[in-house]
């Protein structure tokens, strides 16, 4: 009876939200919702009872305000961070064969819109091919979206297998559909389900920056807790407790954000991404290729600039790396390859 009355009166609130706010009816966005407000929730715990606890923290900030300034401007840069690559596409096929479709109906219309890049009614989009295949966004000549997926394979792959069954459309190497998203993602890394996005080629940037910010702020705050803890320990004991659950949980959050970041950082140097990493026998592209060759990589030095000066306004598709480009990442480095900066 009472299981009855608390359903009901929460289906009648849910009800009556969904009425003022429409984005709540669906079940994933709402479930986004929540833990977006979960995750700003904690970050004002933390800082709240940091501040509310700590009186010499406060009798600091009046001698040096400039160090409290700068763990509050972390702590705004993190959040801001965090919805800036929450509401960041990570790259989505569909937009980006939109494009090319809308570039060769601009070419078919104005034969000067062939010396202009592949782009968007508003030109706001490119698409950009790495290599020497495939045909670059400066090309003078439309091309069909099938045949520039198709010039970044072998000749005679089949198109059925770079074809996606569920969005059927032809994905480019390093693409996967989310089942979360229900979109093909260019060079999808993973979905992130606090993020409540996935993350790709138009966002692993932001998402880097964001862990770094976040393993920061947590390490920064951590610090706080301590030299609470270590000037405060015998004063009053429930707020040791309090102090000593939120700082044992922050260290294992810690951790975690620190390797997460470690992981990450290993992936951008390599130019590699989460899901070529742990299923990499599974992609078929991948499996002839040996374990301690990176077929993407340009060198550490080529692969941070791509990440780092990567445009989200811009496509880029990757070909796969011919046999001989494979042979020569294979060779193993020699002093000389050192001196010429082989490896970056």
């Amino acid at each position: 009876m009472v299981a009855g009355l608390c359903r009901s009166l929460r289906d009648r609130v849910l009800d009556r939200c969904i009425g003022v706010f429409p984005c709540l009816a669906d079940p994933a966005r709402r479930s986004n919702l929540v833990l977006r407000a979960a995750l700003v929730m904690l970050h004002l715990v933390y800082a709240g009872i940091l501040f509310l606890f700590d009186g010499g923290l406060i009798e600091k900030t009046k001698k040096e305000p400039w160090y409290t300034a700068l763990y509050l401007l972390l702590w705004i840069a993190t959040l801001v961070q965090y919805f800036l690559t929450a509401g960041s596409s990570p790259g989505y096929v569909i937009d980006a064969m939109r494009a090319v479709n809308e570039r060769n109906a601009t070419y078919r219309r104005a034969p000067l819109a062939s010396k202009q890049p592949a782009s968007s009614k508003n030109g706001s989009l490119l698409v950009a091919v790495e290599g020497g295949s495939g045909t670059n966004s400066q090309g003078s000549n439309a091309i069909s979206w099938a045949k520039l997926v198709m010039d970044m394979y072998p000749p005679g792959t089949s198109v059925r297998s770079f074809t996606c069954s569920y969005c059927h459309v032809e994905q480019p190497p390093r693409t996967k559909h989310c089942h979360d998203c229900d979109r093909c993602v260019l060079q999808f890394d993973h979905h992130c389900v606090w993020i409540g996005t996935c993350i790709g080629q138009g966002n692993h940037c932001r998402f880097w920056w964001y862990i770094c910010e976040e393993t920061a702020l947590c390490l920064w705050t951590a610090i706080f807790y301590v030299t609470y803890l270590k000037e405060n320990i015998t004063r009053a004991w429930w707020k040791d407790v309090i102090m000593i659950v939120l700082l044992s949980f922050l260290s294992i959050l810690f951790i975690f954000l620190l390797l997460l970041l470690l992981f990450h950082s290993y992936l951008v140097l390599t130019n590699q991404t989460t899901y070529e990493l742990v299923r990499r026998r599974r992609i078929p592209y991948l499996r002839g290729v040996p374990e301690r060759v990176y077929p993407f990589s340009k060198g550490v030095c080529r692969n941070l600039y791509n990440f780092c000066c990567f445009r989200t306004n811009i496509y880029t598709f990757e070909p796969l790396p011919t046999p001989l480009e494979l042979e020569e990442k294979l060779r193993p480095y020699t002093f000389l390859d050192v001196l010429k900066c082989r490896c970056c």
